[in-house]
């Protein structure tokens, strides 16, 4: 399975981490050869489930700022969010999933089908260095990802010192001593939130091939105005869980 997309950029998780672009399997640079799965979010569940796709719904995540964060949660929370802002409030998590893998990531604004899709970026990604077959996309080394406001990881290194201080050792890992309590076995996916009564939460999912390097998107109503925000794994396409990517 190391050919499949998802897969074969696991190797590149070191220049993820510079933020730079990474390759794909695209001739040419398009948002729709990068993001085979744009139809995930127009598709009522009747007819996902006729294309094996299962559908969970994780909750709400709270966004204090408007200003979001796709990333590998347990390897760098305090990654830089994306340029493009949403209003401040509390939106519903969906996680789609096929062939025992989670396919795509979903955080959903507003009502209605995306008539645009674009590259999610981060201040320093600039589109116009995508040439041939580049995209941005985060980095995964710990075989999570995750959806979370700026302002969250602040409240994630605050449970860690917590916890320090509670059980009297330095040595505390994130997932072990916090997280791990909160994941659902079933379904490895989580909305967490680390100080209890304080706003601020992550969603939390495995990533598709696990370690690797993948891309997020804005799905954008006519006017530009975001609908939905959608991390796709590479674990389908064409929305279709029946198939799997084609070998690059």
């Amino acid at each position: 399975m190391g050919s499949r997309l998802g897969k074969a950029v696991g190797a590149l998780v070191c220049a993820a981490a510079l933020q730079g672009p990474v390759s794909a399997m695209a001739a040419d640079w398009d948002v729709h050869r990068i993001g085979r799965n744009f139809d995930l979010v127009n598709l009522d569940e009747a007819e996902l489930a006729r294309r094996s796709i299962k559908v969970l719904h994780l909750g709400k995540l709270e966004l204090q700022s408007g200003r979001i964060v796709a990333t590998d949660p347990l390897v760098q929370p305090e990654r830089a969010p994306f340029e493009r802002t949403v209003p401040p409030g509390d939106f519903p998590v969906t996680v789609y999933e096929a062939q025992g893998r989670v396919a795509a990531a979903v955080v959903r604004f507003g009502e209605g089908r995306p008539e645009r899709w674009g590259l999610a970026t981060v201040a320093g990604q600039k589109l116009g260095e995508l040439k041939g077959d580049l995209f941005f996309g985060y980095g995964v080394d710990a075989g999570t990802g995750s959806f979370m406001d700026a302002d969250t990881p602040a409240l994630m290194q605050q449970r860690l010192e917590i916890e320090m201080k509670t059980r009297h050792n330095d040595d505390v890992n994130y997932y072990d001593h916090v997280l791990a309590a909160d994941i659902d076995s079933a379904t490895a996916s989580v909305i967490h939130r680390p100080i209890e009564g304080k706003r601020g939460n992550v969603a939390v999912f495995t990533s598709g091939w696990g370690d690797g390097y993948y891309p997020t998107f804005w799905g954008l109503a006519a006017s530009g105005r975001p609908l939905v925000l959608m991390t796709d794994f590479f674990v389908i396409e064409n929305a279709d869980g029946n198939r799997e990517p084609a070998n690059p």
